[in-house]
């Protein structure tokens, strides 16, 4: 594997967690290192944030401190939900890092900010989700998002990976992913992560993977016609352009 830094990058709600878990367990099953562990070895709990190691914004200061242990030779998954900038996207094309960016039908995902924003409130607990009070304050929400997706899908040299197709054809898109880690298939502590992550398989609300529902199509039953009506008047372009269904 030419990269040394990886980059599982998210729509916000679109199984990121899981996509990053599965990534992550993936790249030390075949011998690679532990983010978690590196953040502890190199004093990097200020930069890579959460269980999932999320450095947040790409920006010189935080690439570059994560960057120093990639460049003694270890190989490892760090997390984000945000943009492509101009330093990220040179050293995507210059292969020091190799993202991976999942996203999903936005209804579903803004479905499941707010509903995970109700749990926060209701837990008296703080999330980047509590502020969302009402499906209108969602939909602005992940309507946000939509440029950093179209950004991230535009990118040649980054994997782009469906929520709905790792649900629906897990064995598929986990192959996509091994073959472009390069990673060996017949190794078996890799068919073990794979078992472990395959859904149904990895336990509602377990740490780190942000499973609660994850069924596709939620929003039919969950957002009234109006909301729906207002998801696709906001959503229509971007969800033509990704082929989900009006």
């Amino acid at each position: 594997m030419s990269a040394k830094l990886l980059l599982s990058v998210g729509m916000p709600r679109a199984g990121s967690g899981w996509y990053y878990n599965l990534t992550h367990d993936l790249v030390v099953a075949a011998g690679f290192q532990d983010a978690r562990e590196l953040r502890k070895r190199y004093h990097l709990e200020r930069v890579l944030t959460e269980v999932n190691c999320n450095i947040g914004a790409l920006t010189p200061h935080r690439l570059f401190l994560v960057l120093i242990p990639a460049s003694l030779g270890n190989i490892f998954v760090i997390k984000t939900h945000a943009g492509l900038t101009r330093l990220a996207r040179f050293f995507i094309q210059h292969e020091v890092t190799k993202p991976l960016y999942i996203y999903r039908d936005p209804r579903d995902a803004l479905l499941s900010a707010y509903e995970y924003g109700e749990r926060s409130r209701q837990n008296s607990k703080t999330s980047a989700f509590s502020q969302l009070r009402t499906i209108e304050d969602a939909v602005d929400f992940i309507h946000d998002y939509l440029e950093i997706s179209r950004a991230w899908l535009a990118c040649r040299k980054v994997l782009h990976t469906r929520y709905e197709d790792l649900l629906l054809d897990y064995d598929i898109e986990v192959n996509r992913i091994v073959q472009y880690l390069n990673l060996d298939r017949e190794n078996v502590l890799l068919r073990e992560v794979i078992e472990n992550y395959r859904p149904g398989g990895v336990k509602s609300g377990q740490q780190g993977t942000h499973l609660v529902k994850g069924k596709i199509g939620r929003y039919k039953d969950k957002l009234t016609i109006e909301q729906q009506s207002l998801c696709l008047h906001v959503f229509q372009p971007y969800l033509e352009e990704m082929g989900y269904n009006l």
